[in-house]
């Protein structure tokens, strides 16, 4: 697997991604799918300033998508940390791609990026992203109710960390 930046250049393959997936990321995902090309153009400028870092988590071998994840409301200073947020594909899923994608994104954002402490946010039926978050090595924090506004509703949503710590320990 590669980790590499998100561009606009990206939107003919995403766009498929999406529209394949539409229902299975619905129940689990901020916002619409990004189908139309003006959804994209806007969903871009959110990594136009320094709080915001998208990334695409793609094969070595053919360069194709199979994830997304995005590094978001990263905190300098004292604190030197961020959310993540992440996405797999409906014919991506499965295979493993998203436990080493997220496995590089942890090593980039702790690496280049300098930051010391992630944090995930995951609904709690969502069992398939509970186990990914794990394998990766975050721990569940607590519980935080009516968090975020998904798919027509505030969702409950269990909060996980890692720090740099816990990935040398």
């Amino acid at each position: 697997m590669a980790l590499r930046y998100i561009s606009m250049r990206d939107f003919e393959e995403l766009s498929g991604l999406h529209q394949e997936s539409a229902q299975l990321l619905a129940r689990w995902m901020p916002g619409g799918p990004l189908v139309a090309y003006e959804d994209f153009e806007r969903y871009m400028t959110r990594f136009d300033g320094p709080v915001h870092e998208g990334f695409l988590i793609c094969r070595r071998d053919t360069g194709a998508i199979v994830g997304r994840a995005n590094v978001n409301n990263i905190i300098r200073g004292t604190h030197q940390s961020a959310m993540i947020g992440y996405s797999a594909y409906a014919s991506t899923l499965g295979r493993g791609y998203m436990t080493e994608g997220l496995g590089l994104l942890v090593g980039h954002a702790f690496g280049e990026m300098g930051l010391h402490r992630l944090e995930a946010n995951i609904q709690p039926d969502n069992a398939a992203s509970l186990r990914l978050i794990k394998r990766v090595g975050f721990q569940r924090e607590g519980y935080s109710p009516n968090f975020q506004f998904i798919d027509g509703a505030w969702r409950d949503h269990e909060r996980w960390a890692l720090t740099v710590e816990m990935t040398t320990a």
